[in-house]
């Protein structure tokens, strides 16, 4: 059974976002991840630099109702939320403090892959959790 990253970290997510995972055909995964992936994070402005560097930021998935996909073995659903987590403090503080919005289009990303869109809709703990590591 999944425990909640917020359970484990003792502080809320970073912000959330409204996924849709691309099919195959679109250049996404054969198969939908299960809670726990660890994808990394991309905001469509990263695509415009020279050499991408990709954002440390890992999904949480929801159910249909914002609670958190606790069956570890299911996979999570092809579209819906995500509560984002930064894992790296000194991160939010010199970086995604200053790039992350509601309303900016982002990616989950697996290497160079683009394998899911993202919409950023809610800021929650971004400029509360800790910034030093």
């Amino acid at each position: 059974m999944w425990i909640s990253n917020e359970v484990k970290r003792g502080f809320p997510p970073d912000f959330k976002v409204k996924y849709r995972f691309f099919k195959k055909e679109e250049g996404g995964r054969k198969i939908l991840p299960r809670q726990g992936y660890r994808s990394d994070f991309a905001l469509e402005g990263d695509f415009l630099e020279t050499g991408i560097e990709l954002r440390v930021i890992h999904p949480e998935f929801e159910y249909e109702n914002g609670e958190i996909i606790i069956n570890e073995t299911c996979s999570v659903l092809e579209s819906g939320t995500a509560r984002m987590w930064i894992m790296f403090p000194k991160a939010r503080e010199e970086r995604h403090i200053h790039d992350i919005k509601v309303g900016l289009k982002g990616y989950f990303m697996e290497g160079p892959n683009r394998v899911a869109e993202a919409e950023i809709i809610e800021i929650i703990g971004l400029f509360t959790n800790p910034r030093t590591e």
